[in-house]
């Protein structure tokens, strides 16, 4: 989704402008809970501030915005991502200011470096990642490959615990079951999910970018059914609001290289965790001691829940470019919605930039 980046008058600052802003471009199709996308981005020259927006928190399943900053951190590595497609090699501040909590990041634009292949191949999938809701394929999940996600997870200061045992299996699947039981007791919880209804297209898949909850999903089929996957919980060893942003970073690094390897994809179950008593006994019982900030299963996707829109890494730089007209007027404007770059993907303003 790269844009044109022909210096314009200002030369090199229009171009780190703009290359900024096409970064934004890439960060908007990362996954969020609901798809909300609770998240601002501020471009200032080679400056990419990325904000939480707090009116787009659910209030009831997530009144401490632990879902909403995964999200966002999300955002924040498929930004890393894309500033690094473009050349340059990002220079991040997790929560600057203690003051303004809503800031999560500042993100520069350093020094010029060649791409390393690995980030190229993340690039490619960032478009291609797909949600997934429903069974997977009887196929396994290759070892190495939930030992390479392991390691990617490490990689961003979080840990991705596979859940073997089938009695831990059935014990999610059946906490799983529980908090919906819990969740429907609640008549503002019904609302809230239904204000975010329109984002999904009907099939159980959201629309590029959101994690499904998998809500009507048999939880408690996990542990008999071979094509329920792999069963996983996304870890950190604190639970502020920097280990949230981390394991956002962690779900979507992770969740790139499983879509690199043959199309892996997940499907997510965070009702648990929006419950603080059952979280509290995963955290005890299935995490040792660690937080479980996310739980989810990997497997190799089938029929109508999942999609593949094989838009290739070639394709997709050059996708989103009907808003280059007058780009390089625009070039030093902090306010703009981009609203054209990747109209038709989203249900609704696709790139939120402020």
């Amino acid at each position: 989704m790269m844009l044109n980046r022909t210096p314009g008058r200002g030369g090199e600052q229009d171009l780190q402008a703009l290359d900024a802003r096409s970064a934004v471009e890439a960060a908007a199709w990362a996954p969020s809970v609901h798809d909300a996308r609770p998240w601002l981005f501020t471009v200032e020259n080679d400056r990419i501030s990325l904000r939480a927006d707090p009116e787009r928190r659910l209030d009831v399943s997530d009144p401490e915005g632990r879902e909403m900053l995964i999200s966002c951190g999300a955002a924040l590595f498929t930004l890393r991502v894309a500033i690094r497609r473009l050349g340059y090699e990002p220079h991040v501040r997790l929560l600057p200011d203690r003051d303004r909590p809503n800031l999560l990041a500042d993100v520069h634009l350093g020094v010029r470096l060649p791409e390393a292949a690995e980030n190229r191949r993340l690039y490619g999938q960032i478009r291609r990642r797909r949600t997934h809701r429903g069974g997977f394929q009887a196929s396994p999940v290759p070892a190495w490959v939930l030992s390479a996600l392991r390691q990617e997870a490490q990689r961003e200061g979080a840990t991705l615990r596979v859940i073997v045992d089938p009695h831990a299996k059935g014990a999610l699947a059946a906490l799983t079951m529980a908090a919906e039981h819990v969740h429907r007791q609640i008549p503002s919880y019904a609302g809230e999910v239904a204000r975010w209804a329109a984002s999904q297209n009907g099939n159980g898949h959201q629309n590029g970018n959101g994690h499904a909850q998998g809500r009507r999903l048999p939880a408690v089929d996990w542990p008999d059914e071979p094509s329920t996957g792999v069963a996983c919980i996304l870890t950190t060893s604190a639970d502020g609001a920097g280990d949230w942003l981390r394991a956002g970073q962690a779900l979507q690094r992770l969740l790139l290289r499983a879509t690199a390897e043959d199309g892996v994809s997940a499907a997510f179950h965070a009702q648990a965790l929006e419950v603080p008593e059952l979280r509290e006994f995963i955290r005890v019982r299935f995490a040792a001691g660690d937080h479980p900030q996310l739980m989810l299963r990997l497997g190799i996707g089938q029929g109508p829940d999942v999609q593949d829109d094989q838009t290739g890494d070639d394709e997709a730089d050059q996708a989103g470019q009907s808003d280059q007209a007058d780009r390089s007027d625009q070039a030093d404007r902090r306010e703009t919605t981009l609203d054209g770059a990747l109209k038709g993907s989203f249900s609704a303003d696709p790139c939120r930039v402020s």
